[in-house]
């Protein structure tokens, strides 16, 4: 997929760009110069057997057919299954003297794709995907004689063209993903709808543009597999970019004149006050996208240059609910289901934001989610439903707080209790005592690593043998990003490099995998999310050293020596695995 923002008929555009993204063009993976024996007035066919892809005997035949058929050749050759799309396109690409690109390989640049809209890039059967180190622009075609749509392109554009010769199948999944969002935005573009006031702003919101707007941005960033929308405000044209995967991409922009529209839309679709842009707003809006459906938190913030706006996008069918799924090894999985196993004692997960714990934490509930268990869950907010399970949504407002809900959850007969965020010390309180008194608590801790955990309770107030005995392991965790399985290469790192990037003294080489960059992956180099993980089970030792107030680094030596695997060495083992790669341990870990 590629992610850039719509290009708006009339803007102008610099002659030569800034800052030209790409290397020479030999350098770049996923395209090929040709050879220089180029001649057009080859045959076909004799290209396809000097490159390999075909035996002399059956093209031969093949062109005795193309003789008596009037068939082109690259038409046999794929008819009869005797060469791929990509390998047709190499070799029509060498014949004429043109590069070659495989854009499951190539990285598109989002600032070259962006000249020219999706329209425009089905109208003239091109598109361009890359600057060059001369300033000049790589057009990517799947046909050689495609010379009146490449000069259109370079005629609107001002750039000096290069031509690439990409397959068919390859443009037309580029051009699918480009006609998502930039269609929409230009269709709207060229309405010419007028700048809306303050009062026509409700009328303006169910304008069907705009409507078709707001719905192309939710169903993109589904798609996508982001977490978050921002709308942001810029006193002009509207960016619009998602967090996909934990990393924010732009996406595209909204003119200025539709942005009022836009936002007055997404408020009334939230059930929120569209006259109301001084104070931040919070609301909820249940869609079905592609027959999923999708629960969108929205929080409008007001801002110097207008009203920004943030979706969270709570999509179940992407939450791993799964223990055996999350990634953890097969020897923390064993831990931490003997602890959920038990009829007390208190599980507690930690990590900063956006670490994945609550997936975790519903991982753990489905587990344990069984018909002789009565299980209350008290959030803020509720992020999913889970069938089986009392889930109770924080209310500040009405005087319901996770110290006052866990109370009453205490009153209520149950057999597990999960506390969304243990926030002040009378949540902790009362959650460490419910895990003595018959209770299995599960409840997140923002933390960064197992060991800080109980010594962040005692800070927090809580007496060193309620916190000692209550915990029966504490599960730290991150989110890193996995690798495309399309377009990841191997990698051999030396001693140095796997000592630097945290992993033990090594006097050999490192085998693993880095990220290159594709259609597939939005040219990231990585798709999806994986857990890191370390399971620190309380021990006697460890329980200890809580009762004596032991430090977070003495408690993680003893874990250690007890056979914690740390979060490093769970990331850097499955960066050996080709999972991740070691430049992602080292980003979501820090250096």
């Amino acid at each position: 997929m590629v992610s850039m923002p719509a290009w708006r008929p009339g803007r102008r555009h610099a002659a030569t760009p800034a800052q030209p993204a790409a290397a020479a063009a030999g350098a770049i993976p996923g395209l090929t110069p040709a050879s220089g024996n180029s001649d057009p007035r080859r045959r076909l066919g004799d290209v396809i057997v000097e490159l390999g892809y075909a035996d002399r005997e059956l093209v031969e035949q093949l062109m005795a057919k193309e003789a008596a058929s009037n068939r082109p050749m690259g038409e046999l050759l794929l008819a009869g299954g005797m060469v791929s799309s990509k390998q047709l396109a190499h070799a029509l690409a060498e014949r004429n003297g043109f590069y070659f690109v495989d854009l499951k390989q190539f990285h598109v640049e989002p600032a070259a794709a962006n000249l020219i809209g999706a329209g425009d890039a089905r109208r003239y059967r091109a598109i361009p995907i890359a600057f060059l180190q001369d300033g000049s622009l790589l057009v990517a075609t799947s046909d050689p004689a495609n010379i009146l749509g490449v000069d259109d392109i370079a005629m609107s554009i001002g750039y000096p063209v290069r031509r690439a010769i990409a397959s068919q199948e390859g443009l037309d999944a580029v051009m699918k993903q480009l006609s998502v969002l930039s269609e929409s935005v230009e269709e709207i573009s060229e309405g010419g709808l007028e700048q809306v006031s303050s009062e026509e702003a409700a009328a303006s919101a169910d304008q069907a543009p705009v409507v078709k707007l707001v719905h192309s941005v939710i169903a993109d960033a589904v798609n996508r597999g982001a977490s978050d929308i921002h709308f942001d405000a810029t006193g002009g044209d509207m960016r619009v970019r998602m967090r996909v995967d934990g990393v924010v991409l732009a996406t595209t922009t909204v003119p200025a004149r539709l942005v009022r529209g836009l936002v007055s839309r997404i408020k009334i679709m939230a059930g929120l006050d569209i006259a109301e842009r001084r104070v931040p707003q919070d609301g909820r809006i249940a869609l079905n996208v592609d027959g999923r459906q999708v629960d969108i938190r929205v929080s409008t913030l007001p801002v110097i240059r207008g009203e920004s706006v943030v979706m969270r996008i709570l999509d179940r069918d992407r939450v791993v609910l799964d223990l055996d799924q999350l990634g953890m090894l097969a020897d923390d999985r064993k831990l931490v289901r003997r602890a959920i196993g038990q009829v007390h004692g208190a599980v507690v997960v930690t990590g900063p934001t956006g670490a994945g714990k609550t997936s975790t934490l519903y991982a753990l509930l489905t587990e344990i989610n069984t018909p002789d268990r009565t299980v209350i869950a008290i959030e803020d907010p509720v992020e999913y439903e889970v069938e089986g399970i009392q889930q109770i949504h924080v209310n500040p407002k009405a005087g319901l707080t996770f110290a006052s809900g866990l109370r009453s959850m205490l009153r209520s007969d149950s057999d597990t209790l999960m506390v969304g965020e243990i926030r002040d010390r009378d949540t902790a309180q009362i959650a460490m005592e419910a895990a003595l008194t018959g209770h299995l608590v599960l409840t997140t801790l923002h933390t960064n690593e197992a060991s800080i955990a109980p010594a962040r309770l005692v800070e927090m107030g809580i007496e060193p043998f309620l916190v000692a005995s209550g915990i029966e392991c504490v599960v730290a965790q991150r989110l890193a990003r996995r690798l495309c399985e399309e377009c990841k290469r191997p990698v051999t790192l030396s001693p140095g490099e796997v000592t630097g990037a945290g992993g033990p003294a090594a006097s050999e080489s490192f085998q693993a995998f880095e990220p290159v960059g594709c259609v597939q992956c939005n040219g990231t180099g990585y798709r999806g999310r994986i857990g890191l993980y370390e399971v620190m089970q309380m021990g006697e030792e460890i329980r200890a050293l809580v009762l004596g107030k032991g430090t977070s680094d003495q408690i993680a030596e003893a874990a250690r020596e007890a056979g914690m695997t740390s979060l490093r060495d769970d990331g850097l083992a499955k960066a050996r695995a080709g999972v991740t790669s070691v430049a992602e341990v080292l980003r979501v870990l820090g250096s």
